[in-house]
């Protein structure tokens, strides 16, 4: 009975101390696409991501066919003509691996350039989303297009046109 009485007045003092929260939704996707300075830079690292991988795919090409060459002369090779034609074909997948790992690792090139281009856009979203937040006393805001676990959200807590006029791209 006891257990029961302190549950009771447990329960009741978080209810008193549990205020309401104001909740709203973004959709990170439909202001990005209301963005033509996220719309440029999304071009331009596209174009850059091309060329670049033309350019490991060009080398990776060079090895197959020092291979496809080096298996069509194998019988007429001597042994250390084989090693050296090894040699350079596996000197030639490093060298492709490598420009892989330079433009698209990590810390690659195309990273550094999205991280220029980008991030400066995606703060200035942020920026305005937490003075929306502070003016409207939102606790909580939600990206609706990252967030897998919202079943459903109601129209009426989007503010992702508030994000767009606050960020002069008024919709």
């Amino acid at each position: 009975m006891k257990k029961v009485v302190l549950s009771v007045i447990a329960l009741l003092a978080m209810s008193f101390g549990v205020s309401a929260q104001k909740f709203a939704l973004i959709d990170m996707e439909y202001i990005l696409k209301n963005i033509p300075a996220y719309e440029m830079a999304n071009e331009q690292l596209n174009t850059i991501s091309k060329k670049w991988q033309a350019e490991v795919e060009a080398v990776q090409q060079e090895a197959q066919n020092l291979y496809k060459t080096y298996q069509a002369d194998l019988v007429f090779l001597s042994p250390e003509m084989k090693t050296k034609r090894e040699t350079e074909i596996v000197s030639k997948e490093q060298a492709a691996q490598e420009l892989k790992r330079k433009y698209f690792g990590t810390e690659g090139e195309l990273f550094k350039m999205r991280e220029s281009l980008v991030k400066p856009i995606q703060d200035e979203i942020y920026n305005a989303v937490k003075a929306i937040a502070e003016e409207k006393a939102y606790h909580v805001i939600v990206d609706r297009a990252s967030a897998v676990s919202i079943i459903f959200a109601s129209p009426k807590i989007d503010i992702s046109n508030e994000v767009l006029a606050k960020l002069g791209y008024s919709k």
